[in-house]
């Protein structure tokens, strides 16, 4: 986790805030060389310092976010990634990066927060930047628990640097960390406004939704389920629900367009820009993407996608004749890019005949007219591409957000907790509190909501399951960073179940689709006879310890307190912690 550098990334929130707002997220102020004692000298001086909160220090959990959201839970084939067959160590550069990106954020949280105490500026202002500190920082504590399990409290930066304790700091038990973030967002909404932001920073509803989804994951950490935490589940999610203003967009893929960065739907989101400074931009379309599917060469993603058992779980597989496949999810094609699929919104400057514009996979590849690139041979070994955190060529990027992107650099958003998630929160609490079948009304509503707009003609349900719900978010949130986390959830009272359905999951490649593909491309036929499922590579071993990933080795040699052999000690949060 690096704690080793904590010094660094104190003076770089403290000294280095002219580089902390990198972006035209938001205003800032035209100066430039502030310090600690000059900068927050204004309203607007104290939003702007905020500002990077939502981007740079994020920057290098991207990738880990996605290999393990979505290449542990088995959502996407990545190759022979250590994330794939959960042999990851802690010498892994991505989980390093990981590590390093979560520590850094609370760094620069605990300081900035800090400094917000001696602003020059409104009370409402200062109260508000604070509270936003404190949700990022519940954010990232709440991502190194469920990543890391036990881990360190650092709770003020300036103290552990006075005293020295980052090469020495224990571990936390799993339970006292969740009662620090609880402890944290309680704070943050002390301080927030209830009143909903139009400019993409966050308000006390934000924080209340994220507290919803920590009492959930907390509500089974000692091994059982506890019935208190599942309540505050849903009275928070509720309270969010009914009285934040806030409703579902209407149409899903709308949600992941750059347009709608800030939306109702969006409670947390992480606020790419193109500008300036490395670190401030998304770059997940470099990872995600086929070559080419962008003009500036930065795309390396085709090689991977969303896997044979993410197809499966929408009711379709990759031999299925593009005219005889049948959608009842619109979820799938937003998620899992497959042929005959058109997106208008990528490539909108690109004709597919037909008085029709847009991408589709097939002209990509095999179609040199409109891709000149084009390779003739499809890369996605599962045979389909990724969809969200896409933005498209250029000419989509400012289309959808007025400016160009960058090499590796675009602005649209990373949204982290959606409404549509609090709302199934909601409804999972209430359905385990029902001993795992529930007809309560409320969460009858918000389940229906959600389902209901993603299936056509769908007739709400009048009872619903854990097992209802539990399939329901993985379709409402694949490719988004989150479904290893609900299996690290469901794994502390429920280690066997998910053992039983990773280890059954489909997670190879199909072979020989490329073929399969540029045959029906070319002549029309479809004929899939001879593209087979890899059963060769077996399930990988899961165990109870998969749930978990180990500390970066280099910390761990810094500070052996950190070692896997070491208990963690127990915390009286309450007593010992206050903001």
């Amino acid at each position: 986790m690096k704690l080793k550098n904590i010094k660094y990334l104190a003076c770089a929130a403290a000294l280095g805030l002219s580089l902390t707002a990198c972006s035209d997220f938001l205003d800032r102020p035209v100066e430039d060389n502030y310090n600690i004692d000059n900068f927050y000298a204004s309203d607007a001086a104290c939003l702007s310092g905020v500002n990077y909160l939502y981007n740079s220090p994020w920057y290098d959990f991207q990738r880990g976010f996605i290999k393990m959201g979505e290449v542990m839970s088995g959502n996407m084939y990545w190759g022979s990634s250590p994330y794939l067959n959960f042999s990851v160590n802690g010498t892994d550069q991505d989980l390093v990066n990981m590590s390093y990106s979560l520590w850094a954020e609370i760094g620069h949280c605990n300081t900035v927060y800090q400094a917000l105490g001696k602003a020059s500026a409104s009370e409402a202002t200062i109260r508000q930047c604070q509270g936003e500190c404190l949700i990022w920082k519940a954010m990232a504590y709440f991502y190194l628990v469920r990543s890391f399990g036990d881990v360190p409290i650092i709770h003020n930066t300036s103290d552990v640097l006075a005293s020295g304790e980052y090469k020495t700091c224990n571990k936390v038990a799993k339970a006292d960390v969740y009662e620090y973030i609880i402890l944290t967002l309680e704070k943050a909404m002390e301080l927030m406004p209830k009143q909903k932001l139009t400019n993409g920073h966050m308000d006390y509803y934000c924080a209340e939704g994220l507290l919803a989804k920590v009492y959930l994951t907390k509500a089974g950490v000692t091994g059982s389920l506890n019935k208190d935490d599942l309540q505050k589940a849903v009275a928070y999610a509720k309270d969010v629900i009914d009285n934040s203003g806030r409703q579902l967009m209407p149409n899903y893929e709308d949600i992941f367009r750059g347009s709608n960065n800030v939306s109702d739907e969006s409670l947390i989101a992480w606020r790419w820009t193109v500008g300036a400074q490395w670190t401030s931009q998304n770059t997940l379309q470099s990872d995600l993407m086929p070559e080419n599917f962008d003009e500036n060469g930065d795309c390396w993603g085709g090689w991977g996608g969303p896997s044979v058992d993410l197809m499966a779980a929408f009711g379709v597989k990759p031999t299925d004749a593009p005219a005889d496949r049948i959608d009842v999810d619109i979820r799938r094609k937003a998620t899992i890019m497959m042929p005959g699929d058109v997106y208008p919104y990528f490539w909108r400057d690109h004709s597919l005949g037909n008085g029709q514009s847009g991408f589709e996979i097939l002209h990509f590849y095999f179609d040199k007219n409109y891709n000149p690139a084009a390779t003739e041979t499809f890369q996605g070994p599962c045979g389909a591409q990724n969809v969200k955190h896409a933005y498209g060529n250029n000419n989509d990027h400012i289309a959808e957000l007025g400016i160009a992107p960058a090499r590796m650099a675009y602005a649209v958003a990373t949204h982290i907790l959606r409404l549509a998630d609090v709302y199934l929160v909601l409804a999972e609490a209430q359905a385990l509190i029902d001993g795992g079948q529930t007809s309560d009304a409320k969460a009858l509503e918000v389940f229906n909501a959600v389902r209901g707009r993603a299936v056509s003609g769908y007739t709400p349900k009048t009872s619903i399951t854990f097992d209802d719900v539990w399939k329901e978010r993985r379709l409402e949130f694949a490719g988004e960073g989150d479904r290893w986390y609900d299996f690290v959830r469901r794994a502390y009272y429920e280690p066997a179940a998910c053992i039983a359905e990773i280890t059954a999951q489909k997670r190879n490649a199909w072979w020989n689709l490329s073929d399969v593909y540029k045959v029906y491309f070319n002549t029309g036929v479809w004929d899939a006879s001879g593209a087979e499922y890899d059963t060769a590579t077996p399930a990988p071993m899961v165990t109870e310890k998969t749930f978990s990933i180990p500390f970066p080795t280099e910390d761990v040699s810094v500070n052996p307190n950190l070692g896997s052999n070491v208990e963690p000690v127990s915390v009286d949060v309450r007593n010992t912690y206050s903001y």
